[in-house]
């Protein structure tokens, strides 16, 4: 299967695996504005930056929901929110007939990791990690839980563990900086076998709890290098988040070198949805969502368009890519990389060709839905996006080639455009115990 989409047989020489090795890392509450190679200018990603320089950057890339857990299944199953399980943030574990990328994978010989963030499966249920086709874990079981970067303990495959310089209100063992250990010790020890690490950090997420009470939500050890800075306290940390995130990574591509497995891994590094307003930050201050309008828990480009890179040195090569992608597309392409055969019925494909800068059509428009306010859905098919902010609600239409920003509606226009849309809208889903069709016609 990939060896029908690699660019040569002389760049494949420049790989010592035929399977390369498979890292996807996700950021928490990231938005598309947030780092230098998608136009921030104030907060230092040199690192992200650099394998935006190295790899692939794609300008439309979406994340699977606007909020975590959905974000993350559609990530895990290949399917969009109006098919998978888990289309809220409600604590729906995944069930034994859900397939996940890490099942898939685990079936061709791969050695399967998560670090950090799950939000698909509470302890004693059959979504945890372990049971969907992980051999290890360590981390946060629930999303609530994983406000907290000094929390009492964390969870290794089914085994709850304490973290001592946590307890008794102590605040020494900052999670982050531990699931940037556990990924480089999981790295270190599978570095002779294929391998997939979902490493899913929690920054820049911030402690919502902690915020409400303090004012100061963003928890992190020092505000450097912004100490000197004068800003709100809340932005100083939520930008030293984003630097520490972005150091932390250029430690993993140092050890990917230093184990001469560089050129045998493929990086993907992403967010699981827009920037929050939560924690006392305010994302206008920096601009977290770029040019886009909205943000977390908006439908609108803002809540749901993300960075995307992807970087495999000699097979892919710099470059920049406009291709419409979504969560959903990763499972298809882990398994096009790693000789796995994808279920039928997938909402994604394999991205690919665009990896490797060929041409690439997109076979099915983007489709999101949102219950937290209701029932709220969006799609996009080519340049043209459609909210809708609830069943007795107007559809809002957008030309995404003349007004990125969203900022003129224009489906009185485009009567015929408006009407497709709908008719996306209303066949993209289908039932579901937690949410029924019923909703939708």
């Amino acid at each position: 299967m990939l060896s029908q989409a690699l660019p040569s047989t002389a760049q494949r020489r420049n790989t010592a695996r035929s399977r390369p090795n498979i890292i996807f890392i996700l950021a928490d509450d990231l938005g598309y504005g947030d780092l230098g190679c998608y136009g921030q200018e104030v907060i230092r990603t040199p690192y992200l930056d650099q394998m935006a320089a190295e790899g692939m950057r794609f300008t439309d890339a979406y994340a699977g929901s606007t909020v975590c857990a959905p974000s993350r299944c559609a990530l895990m199953t290949g399917l969009h929110t109006g098919h998978c399980r888990v289309r809220g943030n409600a604590l729906v574990p995944l069930q034994p007939e859900d397939l996940t990328v890490a099942e898939l994978l685990k079936g061709t010989g791969y050695a399967t990791g998560i670090v950090g963030k799950w939000g698909l499966g509470e302890p004693d249920t059959p979504g945890v990690p372990n049971r969907q086709g992980f051999d290890y874990w360590f981390g946060y079981l629930n999303q609530a839980h994983a406000h907290d970067y000094y929390p009492e303990y964390l969870w290794r495959n089914e085994e709850r563990v304490e973290l001592p310089g946590n307890l008794n209100g102590a605040r020494s063992e900052y999670s982050h900086d531990l699931f940037t250990q556990e990924a480089l010790e999981f790295v270190q020890g599978h570095a002779q076998e294929p391998f997939f690490l979902y490493l899913a950090y929690t920054i820049p997420h911030a402690n919502n709890e902690r915020g409400r009470d303090t004012g100061d939500g963003m928890e992190v050890p020092t505000d450097e290098p912004y100490s000197d800075r004068n800003w709100p306290q809340p932005q100083k940390g939520h930008a030293a988040m984003i630097t520490r995130m972005d150091r932390d990574i250029g430690t993993l591509f140092s050890l990917l070198r230093d184990l001469g497995i560089d050129r045998d891994t493929i990086v993907f590094f992403t967010s699981d949805n827009g920037p929050h307003q939560e924690g006392g930050v305010d994302p206008a201050f920096h601009r977290s969502s770029g040019p886009l309008r909205g943000l977390k828990r908006d439908l609108y480009e803002g809540g749901i368009r993300v960075p995307m890179l992807v970087r495999w040195p000699g097979m892919i090569q710099p470059g920049v890519s406009d291709f419409p992608g979504a969560f959903w597309d990763f499972l298809p392409t882990a398994c096009q990389l790693g000789g796995a055969q994808p279920p039928p019925g997938l909402d994604g494909q394999s991205v690919l060709p665009s990896l490797f800068g060929r041409p690439q059509e997109r076979r099915a428009p983007l489709y999101w839905e949102f219950h937290e306010r209701g029932f709220e859905q969006a799609v996009r098919h080519g340049r043209w996006k459609a909210v809708r902010h609830g069943l007795d609600k107007p559809l809002e239409l957008y030309d995404l080639a003349a007004d990125l920003g969203e900022t003129r509606n224009v489906a009185r226009d485009q009567p015929t455009v408006t009407a497709e849309m709908n008719e996306c809208l209303r066949s993209a889903r289908t039932d579901s115990k937690e949410f029924p069709v019923k909703a939708a016609n």
